[in-house]
């Protein structure tokens, strides 16, 4: 899916109350409203204020790097804006919270018409993909919370549902639990597996190139003065 630039011109007092800077795993994360509408917005719609604010302060409050592609933002059209959360993200904060005690996860499968969970992602060629499971475990909870989805429910046959669909069907498993065992820390985050928000998102391999964000600040204007067009 391509993505729009967009870029449009803001009064200066909307441009300061939309930049923020916060650390991310010691790092400053600097976002403001150029930033997200001209790298971090997918689709071909045209965000508001309102979803820009609330993309930023999300970021911030729960600590997500965009230019890790940990969340980003989605417009189609006149479509309501979406706000969708890598997988990455969740087993971050997961592993960040002192309670937090593992995860198992993988598929369950039709064999023979037995239906049968199989841990990770591997089946045999005869085996009839029908949902995912997952398993998280909390040092202060007697029982780990546990999730189980079906495939029909996600599967949109579109993208990688076509080419993975065990990959799939098991990562929305596994952030399920993930929210549930932690709702304060995860509660309103959501992935685009979960969302059926089908936009692909390359891999990028940080050890061969320098990190996504210095290339936009090179880029962009100080803050403080009128934002430039910026193509990309």
């Amino acid at each position: 899916m391509s993505e729009k630039t967009q870029s449009v011109n803001q009064s200066p007092a909307l441009k300061e109350k939309m930049e923020v800077v916060y650390k991310v795993a010691g790092e400053d994360v600097k976002l403001n409203s150029t930033i997200v509408r001209n790298y971090l917005t997918k689709g071909n719609g045209q965000v508001t204020d309102a979803d820009l604010v609330q993309f930023i302060s999300v970021c911030k409050y729960n600590q997500l790097n965009p230019f890790l592609n940990e969340a980003y933002l989605i417009k189609f059209g006149n479509a309501p804006a979406t706000m969708v959360v890598s997988k990455e993200a969740f087993f971050k904060r997961a592993e960040n919270h002192e309670s937090y005690d593992g995860i198992q996860a993988g598929i369950i499968i039709d064999r023979n018409n037995e239906i049968i969970e199989l841990e990770g992602c591997f089946s045999l060629k005869d085996d009839k993909l029908v949902g995912g499971w997952a398993k998280v475990y909390r040092s202060d909870r007697k029982f780990p919370v546990v999730s189980k989805v079906n495939l029909s429910e996600y599967d949109k046959g579109q993208s990688n549902w076509k080419e993975k669909p065990s990959t799939m069907i098991s990562k929305v498993a596994k952030v399920q639990a993930l929210r549930e065992a932690f709702p304060t820390q995860l509660g309103a985050m959501y992935t685009s597996e979960e969302s059926g928000v089908t936009i692909d998102i390359d891999h990028v391999d940080l050890s061969e190139r320098k990190p996504v964000e210095s290339e936009v600040m090179q880029q962009l204007e100080p803050i403080g003065t009128e934002p430039k067009k910026v193509q990309i």
